[in-house]
């Protein structure tokens, strides 16, 4: 028998008319064939309503028993749930994380999943109940309640579907699908007919909002296809799968991220271990780094740029600052008043002038570049706050993603992914003893790569436009983008990579354009490392464990960047091999 999980957030379950209708919807798929599990948030503000509770008792109260306390929201929603069920004549059984068997580490009010035991689930299915499981909780080694943070019940139910291989996942929010953007900032955004895996993960890391990225992360390790409904129609909604919707389209979204802060370290010896040193100290503050861009140094100096969120500033700074003195860099910038844009799509990959397009389009818009970071499915830039709704309508614009694409895909339940991992190895990533644990795919070194750096960029609106207008109607094949920012009298720098055999053609483009740059160079000897693989934004060490093992072989990075799925260096080509070599042997336990 076909079986279903269905989850229910907290605005879906916030009054007993919507706890009745979220039942109606799970009986109603009961009736039609599927064994169903239903995964439960707590009731609309009840998890706020709890923290207020529990600051008015302690302001620091300890992690354990937050978890303790929060765990009971959804204790009561589903308890109301299987009633709701059981009114209308229908069998239904509650379940708390502890009684399904969900077994976590101790990290409290952000563990994660280790194993799911499905034997009680199983038996009551086979019994003719409808399951309703507590979302967002689980259970430790020594029996204490966990919780498993933001997105929490998002997460439950991917796995349970992953452990209980499911063939359907059905997420059911106030929103009836995922967008192009959001469609409460831009009224022209496009609900998609599916999105995929990669795609998704990068837009959920950039506050789309529509499902959190852990959740995300589980359904590509696990080949999980994931439907995104609305809880108040029966509208089809939006699927998360393997493929994207359009094999066409080089961009199928675009996002912004409004609470950024931007701090840079300038002067920075350029030497091993400096970013090392600097990262390490974020970390053990716990402070969440998004976007990292180091440039090129200039007379053995560097500086190094990344954004934090605006209330993790404060602390930031002071990590950055106790770094900075004990590296030499000769000062630290911040600013509190950017926003990021970002435009994520599958087909960026394979197409060129894709960066030319979204700095044009800033450009038209008056709108100036702060810093820019490329990944292969996603281009970020940084730009002043006050001017982050009219960029972000103005890429959304330049990218038609109003438009539905001609070719695009429409997913059926109980179709076949496309997708590489056999059933065998499914299995095998379930048995795993921790089912969150980093997945590391692929660890690459790319040696047939030479890198350009501009020195001397006008910090203006229109540049980065004009320079990579020139490089794509050359038909020269950009890859890696980095402007760092702060430049020097009023001047940033920009570099990029581009295949080896392109390089003095594409020197030969700049150098011919009308603007006279202060510097134009390029090395043909650099190879770029890079690890990719599944969990990268929830597991935050692998960037620092990346610049450790490079300081303490004594390899210099030149330039950095990072996305949702990967972490890229570049670094001095004779250091290629070598640095490979102790990439593999740091990460060889999260290899697969």
């Amino acid at each position: 028998m076909p079986l279903i999980v269905q989850k229910f957030g907290g605005t879906s379950v916030a009054t007993p008319e919507k706890i009745l209708a979220a039942a109606r919807k799970a009986i109603r798929a009961q009736q039609e064939g599927n064994q169903v599990v239903v995964v439960v948030s707590a009731m609309g503000h009840n998890t706020d309503h709890l923290i207020d509770l529990a600051k008015e008792v302690n302001e620091e109260p300890s992690a354990r028993e937050m978890d303790m306390l929060l765990s009971t929201g959804e204790q009561v929603s589903v308890a109301l749930v299987a009633m709701a069920v059981q009114r209308f004549g229908h069998k239904a059984v509650s379940l708390t994380g502890a009684q399904m068997g969900i077994r976590t580490d101790n990290s409290f009010t952000k563990a994660r999943i280790k194993t799911i035991s499905t034997d009680r689930i199983r038996k009551l299915l086979d019994d003719g109940n409808i399951v309703i499981a507590a979302g967002f909780q689980g259970i430790d080694d020594d029996y204490n309640i966990t919780t498993l943070g933001r997105g929490g019940s998002d997460t439950t139910a991917v796995s349970l579907a992953a452990v209980l291989k499911a063939d359907a996942c059905e997420i059911y929010t106030d929103v009836d699908g995922v967008y192009t953007t959001d469609p409460r900032l831009l009224p022209e955004a496009r609900q998609m007919g599916q999105i995929s895996y990669d795609e998704m993960l990068e837009l959920a890391s950039l506050g789309a909002g529509v499902m959190h990225n852990r959740s995300i992360e589980f359904a590509k390790k696990f080949n999980v296809p994931i439907r995104v409904r609305s809880s108040f129609s029966d509208a089809p909604g939006s699927m998360i799968v393997a493929e994207p919707e359009s094999s066409s389209v080089p961009v199928c979204g675009a996002a912004l991220t409004k609470d950024e802060a931007r701090i840079t370290i300038q002067g920075v010896p350029d030497q091993p271990g400096t970013s090392f040193e600097i990262f390490k100290r974020l970390a053990d503050r716990k402070i969440t780094v998004d976007m990292i861009v180091q440039n090129i140094g200039q007379e053995s100096l560097a500086d190094i740029s990344f954004t934090v969120p605006n209330d993790e500033l404060k602390e930031a700074l002071r990590a950055v600052n106790e770094a900075a003195k004990l590296v030499g860099a000769s000062g630290v910038t911040h600013d509190d008043s950017v926003a990021k844009i970002s435009v994520v799509g599958i087909g960026m990959s394979k197409q060129t002038g894709v960066a030319q397009r979204m700095f044009e389009a800033l450009a038209e818009a008056g709108i100036n570049i702060q810093m820019i970071t490329t990944s292969e499915i996603k281009i970020s830039v940084l730009v002043k706050r006050a001017e982050a709704q009219a960029a972000l309508r103005a890429v959304h614009s330049a990218f038609s993603l109003h438009s539905k694409p001609d070719d695009a895909k429409v997913w059926e339940m109980g179709q076949k992914q496309q997708s590489e991992l056999s059933a065998s190895e499914i299995v095998e990533r379930l048995r795993n003893s921790n089912m969150e644990q980093l997945t590391l795919l692929d660890i690459s070194l790319v040696g047939d790569q030479a890198r350009v750096t501009l020195l001397g960029v006008p910090d203006t609106p229109g540049l980065a436009e004009t320079v990579f207008k020139e490089v794509a109607k050359a038909g020269v094949f950009v890859d890696m983008i980095v402007q760092s920012c702060d430049g020097f009298q009023g001047e940033t720098s920009i570099s990029f990579t581009v295949p080896e055999e392109q390089m003095d053609h594409c020197l030969q483009v700049l150098k011919a354009m009308d603007y006279k740059f202060r510097k134009i160079g390029g090395s043909k000897d650099i190879a770029k490392l890079s690890v990719s693989g599944i969990g990268l934004r929830s597991h935050t060490s692998v960037a620092i464990a990346m610049f450790k093992a490079l300081a303490d072989a004594n390899i210099n990075v030149l330039m950095i960047n990072t996305s949702e799925l990967r972490v890229n260096v570049v670094i001095a080509g004779k250091d290629g091999e070598k640095g490979l070599a102790c990439l593999q042997k740091t990460f060889e336990s999260s290899l697969v």
